[in-house]
């Protein structure tokens, strides 16, 4: 652990559930963990047990990217962990790959087409995801995102052209959205369990993104908006040029700041831990660190997004972690020019950079 993980608490130590199987956090929740093939290796997933018109059953919260390993590893949770209940909905924090890719196949009952029941998002989580997987690309690839990158500096014809050509980036990994969903909306109150859990919008990682919060034991299913380890990706993309997703992150972080300190937070990615607010003055004082780079970098002379990146990730980065580094640099500094504590110009060469 480093320092800043010693100043949370991780009540269930080193325990990880295996693939295919669930680890119970609390009464009626239970803990899933599949594997990724990037970087960020896992995604956590949630099972809580449920009651919808007086069926007994199961709610999941997110579903991991379509691939066969973790097709398989659902298929061994509907076997062996569901005691014989059906899933009676799917919810969906957020439109990522890792988080809806599976939501069309779990939502109809998985390989054996177990059951038929219905995609819980927010609107703009939904309306975002059903609009990747029709498109010719996404935030992570195609011709607009390497554009996009080019004119904040990337330079580098080979990683240029790998962005150019992941087309189907966000398709193969969410091949089918559902054509169906209901509703999510920020402090609707949903009953799991005969518990009502609190959706608690945030912004700035996704358009609408969406946690759960049962005040009353004290759990919070927080999404990708507060994680332990390391810090939720915030990023400037094609589709959003101006964008100022930091601004809408940090402004978000606020509605997590009145929970309780020993609320159980059960993140995508990481260990669940404790310690809600301690996590959030962290994360508040990672971006004002990266702010004060960023600021004292402009001072000077004119810095182009690329110029940023190895300013704020000192590591070798592959083109899917450029993506996010390149969106993550641009988001800080769009925070301080659209603040006025920057301004904005395009070279003679296309580039736009940005001073004090």
């Amino acid at each position: 652990m480093n320092a800043l993980e010693h100043q949370l608490d991780y009540p269930f130590k080193d325990t990880l559930p295996e693939p295919g199987h669930a680890f119970e956090v609390t009464p009626g929740v239970f803990w899933l963990r599949m594997p990724l093939p990037f970087a960020l290796d896992h995604i956590n997933l949630w099972l809580l047990r449920d009651e919808i018109d007086g069926q007994q059953g199961w709610t999941v919260v997110d579903c991991g990217i379509t691939s066969d390993t973790i097709k398989a590893n659902w298929e061994q949770v509907f076997d062996t962990v569901l005691d014989g209940l059906p899933v009676l909905r799917v919810i969906a924090t957020h439109c990522h790959p890792d988080h809806i890719g599976l939501a069309h196949w779990i939502c109809t009952g998985g390989d054996k087409q177990r059951w038929d029941v219905r995609l819980w998002m927010t609107l703009g989580e939904y309306m975002q995801a059903r609009v990747l997987a029709a498109g010719d690309g996404s935030n992570a690839g195609g011709a607009g995102a390497a554009r996009h990158f080019a004119r904040h500096g990337l330079s580098d014809e080979a990683s240029l052209e790998k962005l150019r050509n992941r087309t189907s980036y966000y398709s193969n990994l969410v091949p089918a959205v559902p054509g169906q969903y209901r509703r999510m909306r920020e402090g609707q109150g949903i009953v799991i369990g005969g518990k009502t859990w609190r959706v608690v919008t945030g912004y700035g990682h996704s358009p609408e993104h969406c946690a759960l919060h049962n005040e009353a034991d004290g759990v919070l299913i927080s999404g990708d908006m507060v994680l332990p380890r390391i810090s939720t990706n915030v990023s400037v993309f094609d589709m959003e040029p101006e964008g100022s997703p930091l601004a809408l992150y940090l402004e978000s972080l606020g509605r997590y700041e009145t929970m309780a300190e020993d609320t159980l937070v059960l993140p995508s990615h990481g260990k669940p831990f404790r310690g809600v607010r301690t996590r959030i003055a962290q994360l508040r004082e990672h971006h004002d660190a990266r702010l004060a780079e960023v600021r004292e970098a402009c001072a000077q002379k004119p810095q182009s997004a690329a110029d940023i990146v190895p300013l704020m990730f000192r590591r070798q980065l592959d083109v899917h972690q450029l993506t996010f580094a390149m969106g993550e640099a641009l988001a800080h500094l769009h925070l301080l020019w659209l603040a006025g504590e920057l301004k904005r110009t395009q070279d003679a060469d296309g580039v736009i950079r940005f001073a004090a």
